[in-house]
């Protein structure tokens, strides 16, 4: 019985190649179609948007972290794909007693790259994962950004408020950028009006998601810091780190730009 082992480090027995797969991440169920499991993806997140013809067609088991057991265990998966930080531990706990579960856990770029790669074993599309990543490297390889350093506070949550820290993806894109968080707290902390305007941010960044924030929460911001550089931005080019990544360095370059030329003493 092939063994592999998770980005925990646990150990996963297949009897066979995965037939029936539940993804419960959106950015691991846009890279399971991306790599042509079709037939093999049963079921997917209420989250798990794109590609958008898959989201229509394919059985929806909950949210992220509003797993529907009872639905899960009715479509009797070989093979469950999670994460550590966007999936509820206890019940990924549950599923672990019916089914293999299989856990990444992704801090940086590497990370991702190494998702991808045993993903790609664990589904027999290992040729297509190890091109998927060779693009990607090459792709942030070539990203040619000059380091502003400006001081970033990206949000993530409104009401309230909410930013990526250290120790997150997020914060890892953000370092690609050549932008400095302007916290120095780690994970996704709660963020009041005086912190904010103690960290004296050069940039503050709104996410798409998870909350989508839009124009009009541009001058909210405004109010509390008038000189700071403010703008929307795709989070799922922060955020997610499966095939989306091919589309992340042209992204920022174009991103950096803007803010250096927005900062720039003449603007």
């Amino acid at each position: 019985m092939p063994v592999f082992h998770d980005q925990l480090n646990r150990e996963i027995y297949l009897s066979s190649i995965p037939k029936r797969i539940i993804s419960v991440v959106p950015s691991q169920t846009e890279l399971l179609f991306y790599l042509g499991l079709d037939q093999e993806v049963v079921g997917i997140t209420k989250f798990c948007i794109h590609p958008a013809d898959k989201f229509k067609s394919t059985t929806k088991i909950g949210g992220t972290k509003t797993l529907d057991i009872d639905k899960i265990k009715s479509l009797q998966p070989d093979l469950i794909i999670a994460n550590k930080e966007e999936n509820e531990r206890s019940q990924l706990e549950e599923l672990m007693k019916h089914f293999p579960v299989w856990i990444s856990d992704i801090y940086d770029l590497p990370g991702a790259v190494d998702m991808i790669e045993r993903v790609g074993a664990l589904v027999e599309r290992e040729d297509e994962a190890k091109v998927l990543t060779q693009t990607i490297s090459r792709s942030f390889d070539k990203l040619i950004i000059q380091a502003s350093n400006l001081r970033t506070a990206y949000f993530i949550w409104r009401k309230p408020y909410m930013a990526a820290g250290k120790s997150t993806f997020i914060n890892s894109m953000l370092q690609k950028c050549g932008l400095k968080n302007a916290f120095e707290l780690d994970r996704y902390p709660e963020i009041d009006t005086q912190t904010l305007i103690n960290s004296r941010p050069d940039v503050i960044l709104l996410s798409s998601e998870p909350y989508p924030f839009k124009d009009q929460h541009i001058a909210e911001f405004k109010a509390m810091l008038p000189n700071a550089i403010i703008k929307l931005v795709d989070g799922e080019l922060f955020s997610w780190y499966g095939s989306q990544l091919l589309h992340a360095p042209q992204y920022f370059e174009k991103l950096i730009k803007e803010l250096i030329i927005s900062h720039s003493p003449n603007q």
